[in-house]
Order: structure tokens, then sequence, then C-alpha cells
């Protein structure tokens, strides 16, 4: 009798406990999910971090705008590999290209000016980073290339563009500079909701840092609504507002 009373108590604690850990991992799996992977307007499979999104939207419209700036050029952006881009540009023999680095993908490069960019945002440690990515493609290329059509870093390339939400809202900024051969620095900036002033009006307005909440509400929206522009798309289901290219901002 105290063995089956034994038994059934030791069950109970079993069941207790294994209730009890499942709970806790339900819970730790909540935590560990950021409620920013389920706000309104996000697609509701995906898992990519917020700020992955203002990543790509600066890579698609610098690569892009340099393409407006040269339309003459033959300008290779990635994911165009170092393989593709010697023997598309009619650089040299790609098979001169170490196997190991023909699938390298620097961000923009221009095979008429014989010039690269590398495209990170601004601060010390993409910097560096850039410069090595850039100085590494730059070897692995000038080692492949004809002896004429050796390249360098690009400099002179900068930039900036608006995006304007719901006709009067946030106003985003996108910047860019080449403070050195090869390596192009972009940030993100915001200037607060003002009513009834334009968006010139707002340009000179206090620049200060994007919020993050504005990230995870927009950041989507935004490379959307950037790739249209450029591409001649349709506007994005949701936003209610205007891309201002660097031509207009002129």
């Amino acid at each position: 009798m105290l063995a089956r009373r034994a038994h059934g108590t030791r069950t109970r604690s079993t069941w207790k406990l294994a209730v009890f850990l499942l709970v806790l991992v339900a819970a730790l799996g909540a935590r560990a999910e950021p409620s920013s992977f389920t706000l309104p307007g996000r697609k509701p499979d995906s898992r990519e971090p917020w700020g992955a999104f203002l990543g790509k939207a600066a890579h698609i419209a610098i690569g892009r705008e340099y393409r407006v700036q040269h339309p003459s050029n033959r300008v290779f952006l990635d994911p165009a590999n170092l393989s593709r881009i010697v023997k598309e540009g009619r650089l040299g023999d790609p098979e001169r290209l170490p196997k190991f680095v023909r699938l390298l993908r620097p961000d923009i490069t221009d095979t008429r000016l014989l010039v690269l960019f590398e495209v990170k945002p601004d601060d010390e440690e993409s910097r560096d980073e850039g410069r090595e990515q850039a100085r590494r493609y730059l070897a692995a290329l000038n080692a492949a290339v004809d002896p004429d059509k050796k390249l360098v870093g690009g400099t002179g390339f900068e930039g900036s563009l608006f995006l304007e939400f719901e006709n009067g809202g946030a106003l985003w900024q996108l910047s860019w500079r080449t403070p050195e051969p090869g390596v192009t620095l972009y940030r993100w900036s915001y200037r607060r909701k003002k009513p009834n002033a334009t968006w010139k009006e707002r340009m000179v307005q206090k620049e200060e840092a994007l919020p993050v909440e504005e990230i995870e509400q927009r950041g989507e929206l935004a490379e959307q609504a950037i790739r249209a522009a450029y591409e001649g798309g349709e506007r994005p289901a949701g936003f209610q507002g205007q891309v201002y290219l660097p031509g207009d901002c002129r």
C-alpha cells in the first residue's frame, strides 16, 4: 500500500515537472522571439532582422544611383561575381582567377572607368571591413586582368535621397559618401513630423538618428519603395508617401 502511494506521488511529481518544463520552454521561446517579428505590415513568415532591410535598401539605392549617374558605363552590382565581371567586362581571362576567389562579389564595379566600391554603414568597424574587402577584390582582379585594365578604388561618389511617409509623416534620409578610395559609407537619418510643411522645408529640420520603432514599422516598406522607385515597379502596398531620388534633391 505504501509502495503504491509512493509510486503515485512520484507519478504526480513527474507530471508536474513535465508541465513546468513545457511552460518554461514556451515562455523562453516567446521571449527569444522579438515582438518586432510580428508587427503589422511585415510578411507573416519573415525571419529577417529589421535592420537588414535598411542595409539592403541602402545597397539597392547606392548601386542603382551609380548606374543612373554613369548610364553609358558597364556597371556590375552584387551579386555579379569576379569571374563574371572579368569575362563580361572584357577585362581579361577569368581562368586566371583562383577558384576560391571567383565567386567573390564586389558591391559596385565599373569596367569602363576601372573602379570598384564597397558599400558599408558609416562607422569605423564597417569602414575597416570595407577597406579590407576592397583591397582583397582589387588584388584578385588585378592579378587576372590585362595589364592596361588594372582597377583602383573609386572616389568622389556621394549622394542623398529622401522617403516621405504618409504624405507629411516622418521623413527619412539615406546619404552616402566615399571618404577614401573604394569605400562608400552610408547612414540613415530622420526628421520628425511637421504638419503642413513640404518635404523640402523639412529637409532643414534637425537631423536625428532613425528611431528603432520607425525601423521596425517601416523598414521593409522603405526597401520595397526604393526598389520600386529605381526599377519602375509598382508602389508597395501600404506605402502612402513619396521617394525623392538624388535628382529630385538637387
